[in-house]
């Protein structure tokens, strides 16, 4: 007879087998009060049980658990560290007390088992999974600023050892089916959902001695050894060095992993538990987490499931894009729509341009091949759907054209203008720029409702984001068509109003101007770049635009000068000057021309170009390493605040996920806007404490950081962007 408890269904068969299937409110299973509840339930009536003879555990959902709850987590304020061990110990408890009954325990992993969905799974005796691509495991936590405190770094380090189990507390990396069984976190494999049970059942009958935990029978010893052993303690510390490295100390996450990790090879299994709950707890209630948990999953999602697109208009596929310029861009845009399954017309002045192109395509598949990650069939297949051309009439019939060739507003007028006849009736016409405004680059277009911005990041098959820009006469459909597009192919859509640099480009040329800022007034180059890195940006201000260019950042500022709108928007024009005259004067257009702020050597490295410290340096300035480290983070929240206030954000998640992906926001901000929200200085915290902070960088180094008035707006109210 089936009994219900609290969303668990509980069914004990003639056998003396217990089946218990996870099937709570809502559209997945996860670690909540109703989850609490259920569980202490379900182990107490177990305990109960006479003549029980083992317990399968398995989920009536497609996910069989997603995890722990972290709408809970984001919403834990600091100082309720205690709560939340208390909260964390009450789960891990019922878990503990499921390993040790005296009867097989089976998992059947029917879905997706991430985070604590997995941490569950390790509570169990064996666990047995679906051969099924959904089906994937693993303890992603890290990527979320936390770490697996029920039981995942404790139990995955007495079951795999150190060295094999710290790379996945670290890097956060997922394990479909085969991988899982190979690494050791499952068991075995099944083919079909209805295998399922079936098999978790026969094993408990072919095994009925097999409930005690490795951990818990007596002379247990991890793989691999302990603390004393050499190797764990030489890899504990160039993990340290690696991880510091990578995250320049500022994600407390995987330094507490470490940390962790050296507790559980050094004391006993249940005294580690509890310090790894309280290593969860001190991160559930840390700024950080709160950060990356708001932006890269609450307001991901958000997007990606269609917040910023137009309501009550059809969704639309694209089965033929015409892609115009077979160059950087548009070929890495060509590679993203045929592997989505999208027909591609790549097109350029030469068909031999065009195979160029669409030889990209077979490069990057080659790579995946030899990886394997992909078939030689996977290779034909993407290769068959680009059609490579010098020849106009083949676009025929697209639903979407984009235009992808150079930064220059007579060219891509022209482009528009000998392609978009060819569009469907109903298609639509996009420009790939990062720069240009869209009403006007619109007004060589026959229909400019149907016209929108397109701004893809280079490398196009890297970069996650898309930038769409609306002209002033841009429809609700064109932008419903192109965000539809971006979604198709597997992208994520962040939509902005028209504007100088739209959102993306006009907030990272902040980033360039505030590094040549600090140069003029004679900062050392060396420590502008490193303060860049401090603040966790992924490169200096200095070399990212070597890399850019300063030639190109020079012709940008032209081609502003010829619109009209030269420093119109931004608040300096140290850069375009500043790269002008190195450019013009010095020949130092960039790494791509020889050099730049830098000099390039043979062997790979770099060292700055020596006439920079005769130009700009001044030995005597010495400025606050926080004050350098802030002006390049401030500077873009608040031209980011900025483009909130002006309505060329269309939501504070596009600005977040937009700064993230598009710019390369330091990950424990959240994003150029979250971080206000969780920002500490002098005792306040949130927007009061970032508008004290502003004041004085604005009485200090300019209007430039002076605080926008929708900044002031929240402080006064102690509201948060949201």
């Amino acid at each position: 007879m089936t009994e219900l408890i609290h969303g668990f269904s509980y069914d004990k068969d003639s056998d003396g087998i217990v089946t218990v299937v996870m099937d709570m409110a809502g559209p997945v299973n996860s670690m909540n009060a109703e989850y609490r509840e259920a569980m202490e339930k379900v182990v107490a009536t177990l305990e109960a049980e006479s003549d029980l003879k083992g317990m399968v555990l398995t989920s009536a959902k497609k996910t069989f658990f997603a995890g722990g709850n972290l709408r809970d987590m984001l919403e834990a304020p600091k100082g309720t560290e205690a709560d939340q061990f208390e909260n964390v110990e009450a789960i891990k408890d019922s878990l503990r007390r499921l390993e040790k009954l005296q009867v097989p325990v089976v998992a059947a992993i029917n879905g997706a088992a991430l985070g604590g969905g997995l941490e569950i799974c390790l509570a169990c005796n064996h666990r047995i999974i679906v051969n099924d691509g959904g089906a994937v495991i693993g303890l992603p936590e890290v990527t979320l600023g936390l770490l697996p405190g029920g039981g995942g770094v404790v139990r995955s380090i007495h079951m795999l050892g150190l060295q094999k189990a710290l790379p996945f507390l670290l890097e956060g990396s997922r394990l479909k089916p085969a991988k899982a069984v190979e690494v050791g976190f499952v068991d075995e494999l099944v083919e079909g959902v209805e295998a399922l049970l079936p098999a978790a059942k026969a094993w408990i009958k072919a095994n009925p001695e097999a409930w005690a935990q490795p951990w818990d029978v007596k002379g247990h010893s991890i793989p691999g050894g302990n603390i004393f052993t050499p190797g764990n303690a030489q890899m504990l510390g160039l993990a340290g060095a690696q991880t510091y490295k990578k995250t320049r100390g500022l994600l407390p996450a995987p330094e507490r992993i470490l940390s962790l990790a050296n507790d559980v090879i050094a004391i006993d299994f249940d005294a580690a538990l509890r310090v790894e709950t309280r290593a969860l707890a001190y991160l559930i209630t840390h700024p950080v987490s709160k950060n990356i948990i708001n932006s890269t999953f609450f307001q991901l999602n958000q997007i990606n499931s269609g917040a910023s697109r137009p309501q009550g208009i059809a969704k639309s596929k694209v089965s033929k894009v015409g892609i115009l310029g077979a160059g950087m861009m548009g070929q890495g845009i060509s590679y993203c729509a045929a592997i989505a399954g999208v027909d591609v017309v790549l097109k350029d002045v030469s068909a031999e341009a065009a195979e160029k192109g669409k030889a990209y395509t077979a490069k990057l598949l080659d790579k995946q091949i030899a990886r394997g990650q992909k078939t030689e069939a996977d290779k034909e297949a993407a290769l068959a759907r680009i059609q490579a051309t010098d020849n106009y009439e083949d676009l025929q019939g697209c639903d979407l054209i984009i235009e992808a060739v150079f930064e220059k507003m007579t060219l891509k007028n022209q482009v528009t203008k000998e392609a978009e006849s060819f569009l469907k009736e109903s298609g639509i016409f996009a420009s790939n720029t990062s720069t240009l405004p869209i009403t006007q680059l619109a007004e060589a277009s026959a229909d400019a409702e149907k016209y929108i911005g397109m701004h893809f990041f280079s490398p196009v098959d890297k970069m996650a984001l898309v930038e769409l820009i609306c002209g002033d006469k841009t429809s609700d459909e064109t932008l419903a068509k192109a965000f539809d597009f971006v979604r198709q192919i597997r992208k994520t859509p962040i939509v902005v109003t028209d504007s100088l640099g739209f959102f993306t480009s006009r907030v990272f040329a902040t980033f360039l101007d505030e590094g040549n800022m600090l140069l003029k007034e004679g900062v050392d180059p060396v420590l502008i770049d490193a303060m860049g890195k401090q603040v966790g940006m992924p490169v200096g201000p200095l070399t990212i635009q070597d890399e850019v260019s300063l030639e190109l950042v020079s012709k940008i500022g032209e081609t502003h000068k010829e619109l009209g709108v030269y420093c119109s928007v931004y608040d300096t024009s140290v850069s375009f000057d500043l790269c002008g005259f190195l450019s013009r004067e010095h020949k130092r257009g960039g790494r791509h021309y020889g050099g730049g702020f830098y000099d390039y050597h043979a062997d790979g490295s770099k060292t700055i170009w020596p006439t920079l410290y005769e130009l700009y340096h001044k030995p005597e300035v010495h400025l606050p390493e926080q004050d350098i480290k802030d002006r390049i983070l401030f500077r873009q929240v608040v031209e980011s605040l900025k483009c909130l206030q002006e309505g060329v954000l269309k939501s504070v998640a596009d600005g977040n996920i937009g700064s993230l992906f598009g710019i390369g926001a330091p990950t424990w901000t959240g994003g150029f806007i979250q971080v206000v929200n969780t920002y500490e200085y002098k005792g306040q915290t949130g927007p009061q404490a970032f508008l004290t902070r502003t004041e004085e960088l604005a009485a200090a180094y300019g209007e430039r950081f002076a605080a926008p008035s929708i900044l002031r707006e929240k402080a006064e109210v102690n509201g948060r962007f949201a």
